[in-house]
């Protein structure tokens, strides 16, 4: 009777879980895609990637200066 009550448990959580998952809010492909071509274009002014950096001071990613020993 163990195995039959611990088998009807997990399937319970099963069915919790698909009835959450079903109660998800979805959206179409083409219209999360238009929302971030939007969000793109709206904020590539700001994308170091697409303009760069205006000194190689503000270039977190610039090459460290190495040490010479004396």
């Amino acid at each position: 009777m163990d195995v039959m009550s611990s088998s009807l448990q997990q399937q319970r959580i099963v069915v919790d879980q698909l009835r959450r998952e079903a109660a998800i809010d979805r959206q179409t492909v083409s219209e999360s895609c238009n929302k971030m071509m939007k969000y793109i274009t709206e904020h590539e002014q700001e994308d170091y990637l697409l303009t760069g950096f205006t000194s190689q001071k503000v270039n977190p990613f610039r090459e460290k200066s190495s040490c010479t020993v004396l």
